[in-house]
């Protein structure tokens, strides 16, 4: 076999059962090729395992190197789990993009949150957003020959010049030519485009929806969100926030195009997100127009699905299930913490639940963003330092805020306890003498978060067991 020279991937786990511990390969082997060929990285290695009859190169612990021939089913894995999942270093950003929200950090934090990732794998794994100036021809030519789908692209502008400035990057405005590539070769695509005032909107906006409109049906959405600013902006590009009236503007730029889209495609294709209705101060659009909520986690459709959800969760507990009568004194006083941008949703929720549930007390505390600045007002961005602060007081100043305090899991690090100032959980806790509660963003589950076991345990037996039929309803 003509061996290429490579170091290999580190294998960090073999699964019981599995073709790699039946082969004998483990925990510390490397893999170094597959049917005679390198692997740059986990899409190569995908692909290179479909078939059922492979040759999987791995280097032993002690230097030997064993050539396996290995006959499976086509989409059998081999179970294999490698020291970096990726099985290759990350691609960081080239560019440095007048609205980049790092750019807009205060110094001090932990310093994996300064790492730009600009990798078009990510946006595969992870739905991570690129702007295509880290790729060169080869990786596109891969993405069509593996057929690599849905890669998310954040375009900005279909300006070239506009986009090499609004990037920073000379080379922004050529990169564009990759959407030619991926729409030819039929790949699906979603795109963004960050929105700076009097930078990208208006005529610009306008533009860069009717170019993108020529990539569908491969490019399924477009999302138009506005640009994140902190107050840490000293140096950078002067950017304004939009204000109600522009954002009706907006709104009503792209409600304008999406019958045309839907009426030629099935796709509504452009959305805004959901800051713009908040600022317009208008309604959410229904269900039907986010086209299966393809942006969801952009911020696109992500209040019209909660407000549904807890709508639907909500008419379950009064439709479904024989009320039992609760007592009218309030045996259960609790807190929801929320930003500035949910706010009033979460205060309609409250008052719903408090009517069906009178024995329930809800504070919902709107906690304003001090740490980067009162103009970001999403939840995910609030820190611990400014949740004890501000509960404090109002606890200093003799609220009841109750014993528990609920949060939306977004605040804290994903798969972890901890903000994104690094004050944990067990922080919050001690300073506020609070247990904390992280609530999923389902309307149900926050239902569920409110009607919880502890409380109880402190009622009457009836409402035990119609809170017990209401869960096992909810189950069914």
């Amino acid at each position: 076999m003509n061996k290429k020279k490579n170091q290999g991937h580190l294998i960090k786990e073999v699964y019981p059962d599995s073709i790699a511990e039946e082969m004998e390969i483990e925990a510390g082997d490397l893999l170094l090729a597959i049917n005679n060929e390198e692997i740059e990285d986990v899409f190569d290695y995908r692909y290179l395992i479909k078939d059922e009859f492979i040759e999987v190169l791995i280097k032993k612990q002690d230097g030997e190197e064993w050539l396996l021939e290995i006959e499976k089913d086509y989409d059998d894995d081999l179970g294999i789990e490698f020291d970096n999942s990726l099985m290759s270093d990350y691609r960081s950003c080239s560019n440095k993009c007048m609205f980049c929200f790092i750019d807009q950090m205060p110094p001090g934090m932990r310093d994996t949150l300064y790492f730009k990732d600009d990798d078009s794998r990510l946006s595969f794994l992870q739905g991570n957003y690129i702007t295509l100036t880290n790729m060169k021809q080869k990786d596109v030519d891969r993405i069509i020959r593996l057929h690599l789908a849905p890669i998310n692209i954040s375009v900005q502008t279909t300006n070239p010049e506009l986009r090499s400035k609004m990037l920073h990057n000379r080379f922004a405005g050529d990169k564009l030519k990759y959407l030619d590539e991926l729409y030819a070769g039929r790949i699906e695509m979603n795109g963004q485009i960050v929105l700076c005032k009097n930078v990208n909107d208006g005529v610009e906006l306008e533009r860069s929806i009717e170019d993108l409109s020529k990539y569908l049906p491969f490019m399924r959405s477009v999302s138009v969100v506005p640009a994140g600013i902190t107050k840490f902006r000293e140096g950078l590009y002067p950017l304004e926030l939009f204000n109600k009236q522009e954002a009706g503007a907006i709104i009503h730029m792209i409600e304008s195009r999406q019958k045309e889209f839907y009426d030629k495609y099935g796709l509504h294709f452009i959305h805004a997100s959901d800051e713009w209705y908040i600022t317009a101060e208008r309604e959410f659009p229904e269900e039907e127009r986010y086209d299966g909520y393809i942006q969801l986690e952009n911020g696109v459709g992500m209040m019209r699905l909660f407000i549904d959800e807890f709508n639907e969760a909500l008419d379950n507990v009064k439709k479904n299930i024989k009320r039992k009568k609760l007592k009218n004194n309030v045996s259960r006083t609790l807190t929801m913490a929320t930003g500035k941008l949910t706010y009033p949703t979460i205060k309609n929720f409250a008052s719903q639940i408090m009517e069906v549930f009178p024995g329930i007390m809800i504070n919902v505390c709107c906690i304003l963003n001090c740490f980067f600045g009162e103009t970001i007002t999403v939840s995910g961005l609030i820190t611990g330092q400014d949740l004890i602060k501000q509960l404090l007081e109002r606890k200093n100043n003799g609220e009841n805020l109750g014993d528990v305090l609920q949060i939306p899991s977004n605040m804290l690090r994903t798969g972890e306890k901890i903000f994104l100032d690094d004050i944990t959980v067990s922080d919050v806790e001690k300073e506020l003498g609070m247990k904390v509660v992280a609530v999923e963003s389902g309307g149900k589950e926050f239902i569920d978060a409110v009607i919880c076991d502890d409380y109880l345990m402190d009622r009457n037996n009836e409402n035990i067991a119609y809170i017990q039929a209401y869960k096992q309803k909810g189950a069914e």
